[in-house]
């Protein structure tokens, strides 16, 4: 077999052989592979549900309420019992995070009070501003956001707020308060629509 010379074209021939061969092996491993993440990642969601909200006899994420505001899409999930409203999970979002967007799920009862979160994406400095999963659950400390109403805008005490921001990271906290707000503010739009009922 005669050995190919090393010229443009054959160095091109080679490297397009090699790149069409490795998408295709990609392609197909996403493809095989993306209804096992689908199903991993709705029943992580699920689960996060069941984490923050009240207890509920629906399923919440079969009655999901989608909203857009501001150019962003938030998904509510409605939590039932017996029929009646007892809160909702909702899937909220900041643009304002030292380092990217801030996405938790929070739920809360139906007169707007925190029960529970969860951080569902940051990027922010480790040590610092992605301690906010913990430092705002907090028990007995100004940080703790468990228990308060959404009905007010919450800020951090730096804003005059009333909130502890994380140490050396006010910008994330203050990106944190902001995902919990504009939660709020979803839910509100949501059942102004008469999107949950």
């Amino acid at each position: 077999m005669q050995k190919l010379s090393s010229s443009f074209k054959n160095m091109l021939i080679s490297l397009t052989l090699i790149c069409g061969v490795a998408a295709a092996l990609l392609a197909f491993v996403n493809d095989s592979t993306k209804e096992t993440i689908a199903a991993g990642n709705q029943k992580t969601l699920v689960e996060g549900i069941q984490n923050v909200t009240p207890p509920f006899d629906n399923d919440p994420y079969a009655d999901k309420v989608e909203v857009e505001m501001n150019g962003d899409l938030y998904n509510i999930y409605p939590a039932k019992k017996g029929g009646e409203p007892v809160g909702a999970a909702i899937e909220s979002l900041s643009h304002d995070g030292f380092s990217g967007d801030i996405r938790i799920l929070v739920g809360i009862d139906v007169k707007s009070t925190i029960i529970n979160y969860t951080v569902l994406q940051q990027s922010e400095t480790p040590g610092l501003g992605a301690e906010m999963d913990g430092h705002f659950r907090k028990e007995g400390t100004g940080s703790n956001v468990l228990g308060l109403s959404l009905l007010e805008q919450l800020r951090v005490k730096k804003d005059g707020g009333s909130v502890d921001a994380i140490t050396a990271a006010t910008i994330s906290s203050r990106a944190f308060l902001g995902a919990l707000n504009n939660a709020e503010a979803a839910y509100q739009k949501a059942v102004s629509e008469n999107l949950i009922k």
